[in-house]
């Protein structure tokens, strides 16, 4: 049974400012010394690196489409342990889920899952009287509980009064206005927010600031009554442990830093769990991978952005291709498999697969419901799996295949060509995948790391 405090910060779209409420109320609750616990609904990587400064703690993602909604609680009450408040920021707008699903995927699925109620943030810039019409009928529509609002970009102290009449009109209270501030804003770039392991000092500086609009624009205490609101949770905490973790504790490197800054907390947590020693390597940094590796993963990020760093980094590079070489494990997504390529917009990199990668202006993003095609350190094929797609980068392979004799795709789906590799050793494909929801894939890396 869970009793953690807990609110959701939703919106009735994207832009309104959720990511800065939800920054700021995390940081001004730790100023105060509460121990509160981040969330993010969803996929994105970015916003839980801005949660993490704020809170201290990592932010974790709660995204029923890539774990299953049965997972949903368990992986909260993991994450909330130790805390005192816990907060989630929303996707989108409240009811924006998968496309065709209905709730499936949204903010509000996760809210009723997680019996939370939702305070909905409202970009109020060029709204006045109207805005009670929208807070009307988002409290109308579904059935999560909408317990107030905080408004956001107020113009004026007159603005603000008028917002808050409206509201008081409907029922709703106004628990926030928060005004312009420049001070706070983040850089955005191709694919959203610039993460936060980027720029630490600077995002230092916006978190610490947000903390000190939100104390000022927020009524903490109202929102922390609202979040004392939710009732006990039925679920149990999820635990990464495996009953029979692989002996030796064979060395894993996990790719990390600026670079390869995506990746959910739980799966250095599910390495650990299945037996691995779980060591951090940054590719822009380290020149050789830890002592006595015997596996690799790699997650996403932004290599095109260090594609000049990376690739000067030779030594590294020569010890990727040499533990692939050795027949040792490599797990690696999207960024993970761009860094593999020969090339990446011209630059070498690992060369670990015979293959170019290159921008392209296109965007390509969405869920995809995937059956592996191969064997590979990860699964069997035929596993069957839901992860999401999230880049402007092409790959096109030289001789269709890895440098390894044995070797095919990765995963197949609906519409689309098959696509990544797969051999013995070696998994690289775009597919953003969340390990919590196929546990299976941890264990079987670490015991093929082992041999």
């Amino acid at each position: 049974m869970v009793t953690t405090p807990r609110v959701v910060i939703a919106a009735p779209a994207s832009g309104h400012g959720k990511t800065t409420v939800a920054t700021g109320l995390l940081a001004a609750f730790a100023r105060r010394g509460v121990p509160v616990a981040p969330f993010k609904v969803g996929p994105d990587y970015i916003d839980p690196g801005y949660h993490a400064l704020a809170a201290g703690r990592p932010g974790r993602n709660l995204d029923p489409v890539m774990v299953g909604e049965h997972l949903i609680g368990p992986l909260f009450a993991h994450g909330a342990q130790g805390a005192e408040l816990a907060i989630v920021e929303g996707v989108m707008g409240l009811y924006d889920g998968r496309t065709g699903a209905g709730e499936t995927g949204s903010t509000a699925q996760v809210a009723a899952l997680l019996q939370a109620p939702v305070i909905l943030v409202v970009d109020a810039a060029a709204q006045g009287r109207s805005i009670a019409a929208v807070v009307h009928g988002f409290r109308s529509f579904g059935t999560v509980r909408l317990a107030g609002v905080i408004l956001n970009r107020v113009g004026s102290d007159r603005h603000e009064q008028i917002l808050r009449d409206a509201c008081e009109e409907v029922g709703t209270p106004v628990l926030g206005a928060l005004r312009r501030a420049d001070a706070v804003a983040a850089p955005s770039r191709h694919l959203g927010l610039v993460p936060a392991a980027e720029r630490r000092a600077e995002a230092l500086a916006s978190v610490d600031a947000l903390a000190t609009l939100v104390a000022a624009s927020v009524d903490l205490d109202a929102v922390a009554a609202v979040a004392r609101s939710a009732p006990p949770l039925a679920a149990e905490p999820w635990t990464p442990q495996e009953a029979e973790p692989v002996a030796g504790r064979p060395v894993v490197a996990l790719a990390g830093g600026p670079a390869f800054s995506f990746a959910y907390a739980e799966t250095a947590e599910l390495l650990a769990g299945a037996g691995a020693e779980v060591v951090i390597v940054d590719p822009l940094r380290d020149e050789s991978l830890p002592d006595g590796a015997r596996a690799l993963v790699v997650g996403g990020g932004f290599p095109e952005v260090f594609a000049a760093e990376l690739s000067a980094n030779e030594p590294l590079r020569t010890s990727v291709r040499e533990l692939a070489a050795a027949g040792h494990p490599i797990a690696a997504e999207c960024a993970g498999l761009l860094w593999l390529c020969r090339t990446l917009d011209g630059a070498p990199m690992c060369g670990v697969l015979d293959a170019e990668a290159a921008m392209t202006p296109t965007l390509t993003l969405g869920y995809r419901d995937a059956v592996a095609l191969s064997d590979s350190p990860l699964a069997p094929a035929g596993t069957r799996v839901t992860g999401h797609e999230f880049h402007r980068t092409t790959v096109h392979p030289r001789s269709g295949v890895l440098l390894s004799p044995a070797s095919g795709a990765a995963w197949a789906w609906r519409g689309a060509d098959p696509e990544g590799f797969a051999s013995a050793g070696v998994h690289a494909s775009y597919l953003h995948l969340h390990w919590a929801g196929q546990r299976g894939f941890a264990s079987r890396l670490v015991r093929t790391a082992a041999g």
